[in-house]
């Protein structure tokens, strides 16, 4: 049985300069909360929620406008037996034209099934691709984690906990 690593794709208008750059801006559609840099090439920065989920990443691979690659150096989640299980996965963002549009591939390396946060993380990314995102590169204005606030029915259900 092969790996099957967690991806979703979208497809847009907007330039691969213009995907690219709502990438880099993790703040614009992941979470307003993360401290550091997430642009170039060894830029670190922390990503927190509440209690739930912290992280560590550092971008090793960056080309600009094509791909971005992210490596989990640390992660505590509070709802998996295993609170370091993303720790040594690649978020990575291939983005690529197709027919006249923009396809922005994301997959994570290492977030497979047999991960016991794979369905919460599943679709948690997925929206966070799919709808903030996507809005951030369509239109400028993503849906990212605010200070207490959270974004999806996962996180909304983990911050009652």
């Amino acid at each position: 049985m092969s790996v099957q690593d967690f991806t979703t794709s979208i497809v847009i208008d907007q330039s691969p300069e213009e995907v690219f750059n709502a990438v880099t801006n993790v703040r614009g559609w992941w979470s307003e909360e993360i401290e550091g840099d997430s642009a170039k090439l060894n830029d670190e920065f922390d990503y927190h929620y509440e209690d739930v989920h912290r992280c560590k990443v550092k971008l090793i691979e960056v080309i600009n406008n094509q791909k971005i690659v992210w490596l989990v150096e640390e992660n505590y989640f509070k709802f998996t037996e295993d609170e370091t299980e993303w720790t040594g996965t690649k978020p990575t963002f291939e983005i690529s034209e197709k027919d006249g549009k923009t396809e922005l591939r994301f997959t994570h390396f290492g977030l497979v099934p047999d991960y016991e946060c794979f369905d919460i993380c599943r679709d948690s990314w997925t929206n966070y691709m799919q709808n903030s995102l996507k809005k951030l590169i369509t239109t400028g204005k993503g849906e990212p984690n605010a200070s207490g606030k959270p974004q999806t029915e996962n996180e909304r259900k983990l911050s009652s906990k």
